[in-house]
């Protein structure tokens, strides 16, 4: 009868970690949809722009509060990992703070320094609550953020606020009995923060605080299974995905648009009827540009899963302050919401995708939101974890023009003006300085 506790929890572990290889797999799958992009060059480079950046965090204080409060949430989320580690192996083995025989005094310097990061974390998860419900930061109330993406971004914050109060009423608790010295409560660990909970459990007899005790002890565990699979549902995937995210960006400077040499040929022809296509020239692709997450390439849809929907990047566009329907984030949330949608159909099919008679374009993303974009690259250079929302809008740009030619009026005239005349301009070469003669 000693082992059941120990049977359940490791039925629930191994039921949780067996979901998330499922969800994880699913993702892989999804990802790896898209085209294959080669971004295996510059491998320092690379190491270096994930340990900046999704390890050092490097981007997110460049908005010093909230980059702050983040921070803290992120190391907090990181260290206390340690303790749940132990939690797991006392679990397994039916031990109690199985870690303090092994590490001595520095176990309560572990122990109080988790109490004082869970309390950090309780105080920016309210800092991050007030923002977004009180004082309504006009990015957090966009239309794209109504509906789930509103709940998730609060519920992600519930969740944090009841871990850290479990962990600490646990703690408290813990505290309790090991000056009633019951079995397997030894004495261990530093509680800096979960003292000023002692008053609400003083007095209770060795069996309440036993029951109290464990009662909080399977709840934050549980709590933390659930957690590691909501994941999958939320836009806190970033949590796992930043890394690799950043380490497969493009190291390339910004602005700098990847060179199509079908296009670059037919163009040189155009203006050197002596010019002749290279011999071994990569042939015409089967299409031009993007109109499906078929079309895309891997580290775009993996982008897309990444996004933590902050809205850094739409509250710098240019196009969205001014009014456009255009938002970056809207089109990185919409990129996943149709890539979710082509995973259930692999789902439903067994692995093969049928035609559902939708597509990115126009189903998701319209026209006028892509046209809206100015290029400047504002919204690269916000992310803190290097997402591209520009990337996807110039691929689904070029099927627009080149497979649809549905342009714009104004750019189909510029276009055809570049052509004639050599400039955007509807005047000859000979023409065009007529204005200087007035």
């Amino acid at each position: 009868m000693n082992y059941i506790p120990n049977l359940i929890f490791l039925t629930l572990l191994s039921l949780s970690i067996g979901i998330f290889a499922r969800n994880i797999k699913r993702i892989r799958r999804n990802i790896s949809q898209g085209k294959s992009l080669d971004r295996s060059d510059q491998s320092g480079l690379r190491w270096k722009n994930m340990i900046l950046v999704a390890l050092g965090q490097s981007k997110m204080v460049s908005r010093p509060i909230a980059g702050f409060l983040h921070v803290i949430v992120y190391i907090g989320f990181i260290l206390i990992n340690i303790e749940v580690l132990e939690i797991v192996l006392d679990g397994l083995t039916g031990k109690h703070r199985i870690f303090a025989p092994l590490l001595g005094s520095l176990y309560d310097i572990l122990i109080a320094t988790f109490e004082v990061l869970a309390f950090l974390v309780l105080v920016a998860v309210i800092f991050f609550w007030t923002r977004r419900n009180i004082i309504k930061i006009k990015r957090f109330w966009k239309d794209e953020m109504k509906g789930w993406p509103q709940l998730d971004g609060n519920m992600i914050l519930y969740f944090e606020v009841v871990l850290m109060l479990l962990f600490l009423s646990m703690n408290a608790t813990d505290s309790l009995l090991q000056e009633l010295d019951p079995e397997h409560y030894i004495s261990a660990g530093s509680f800096p923060i979960s003292q000023f909970l002692i008053p609400l459990f003083d007095g209770l007899s060795v069996d309440s605080l036993l029951v109290m005790e464990r009662s909080f002890w399977w709840m934050h565990i549980i709590g933390i299974f659930i957690f590691l699979n909501y994941l999958y549902y939320s836009k806190h995937l970033h949590i796992l995905l930043a890394f690799p995210n950043t380490y497969f960006a493009n190291l390339n400077p910004k602005g700098r648009f990847a060179v199509d040499l079908n296009i670059k040929n037919e163009v040189q022809m155009m203006m050197d009827p002596s010019f002749s296509v290279p011999e071994g020239e990569v042939a015409p692709p089967e299409k031009f540009g993007a109109s499906d997450v078929f079309d895309l390439n891997w580290v775009q849809l993996m982008n897309a899963y990444s996004c933590t929907e902050c809205g850094r990047c739409s509250s710098v566009c240019p196009a969205n302050m001014t009014g456009k329907k255009l938002s970056p984030r809207k089109i990185m949330m919409n990129t996943r919401d149709r890539l979710e949608e082509v995973g259930k159909n692999l789902n439903k099919n067994k692995g093969v995708f049928k035609n559902d008679q939708k597509q990115l374009l126009n189903d998701y993303i319209t026209p006028e939101e892509l046209w809206a974009c100015t290029s400047c690259n504002a919204c690269v250079d916000s992310c803190p974890i290097e997402i591209d929302p520009l990337s996807i809008i110039m691929d689904m740009r070029q099927y627009l023009v080149m497979e649809q030619s549905a342009a714009p009026a104004e750019l189909n005239s510029m276009m055809g003006n570049i052509e004639n005349n050599g400039a955007p301009w509807p005047f000859s070469n000979q023409d065009r300085l007529q204005w200087a003669n007035e």
